[in-house]
């Protein structure tokens, strides 16, 4: 190709990239953003290390599920007497959410990077049947703000608390904050028949390093 034309092609090809630039719609901030706090690090510990994970993980807000504080709770769902037996948060600890067939629970806002931060919980199933399941979802926005949802993962039926296996949330998030950080909160929906206890919910926000 004679230099004349391709230095036309690399200005019109920068001039379409200018324009493409200019129309693409600026990130908004929803109400995610808004409640995920200032995003700094917080206290990280190995509390799942029994189990042969050594990543730090930090509590979801309400994780311990002591008190509905941090959580937004629909269909049934509540705190309830009983706590994992580990007792991995703390030796005080005597509850956990309940979460009754047709009912969910959302946890706060929070900032995770975008390095695969993983999700880890404890969890029992009372009734349920072979292809019951506790679906886990994050929600995140887009760049208008609006809050989309992502499947993780499902917890399959366990008549006993067992720890869960790390849900990877995925490094395509948007990050609407500085820092390469996303504000996310995180969805527990029991699937088919029987009811749900869960405990002690804790995120590795920065992923394994």
């Amino acid at each position: 190709m004679p230099k004349r034309s391709a230095r036309r092609l690399s200005i019109a090809f920068a001039s379409v990239l200018a324009v493409a630039a200019a129309l693409a719609p600026s990130a908004q901030a929803g109400l995610l953003v808004e409640s995920a706090g200032d995003c700094e690090e917080q206290s990280a510990s190995q509390v799942f290390l029994p189990w042969l994970d050594v990543a730090n993980y930090v509590l979801a807000p309400g994780g311990a599920a002591e008190s509905a504080d941090g959580w937004t709770l629909t269909g049934g769902a509540g705190v309830a007497p009983g706590n994992e037996p580990w007792n991995v948060h703390g030796a005080g600890d005597s509850s956990s959410l309940s979460l009754p067939s047709g009912s969910s629970a959302t946890t706060g806002a929070m900032c995770v990077g975008i390095e695969h931060p993983t999700l880890r919980f404890f969890a029992k199933s009372s009734g349920a049947g072979p292809l019951s399941a506790l679906k886990v979802e994050v929600l995140f926005e887009d760049s208008l703000g609006l809050v989309d949802s992502l499947t993780i993962g499902y917890a399959g039926p366990s008549g006993s608390w067992t720890p869960t296996a790390p849900y990877v949330v995925g490094a395509s998030l948007l990050p609407l904050l500085p820092g390469s950080h996303t504000p996310v909160a995180f969805r527990f929906t029991p699937q088919g028949t029987g009811s749900w206890r869960i405990d002690d919910v804790y995120v590795d926000p920065y992923g394994r390093h």
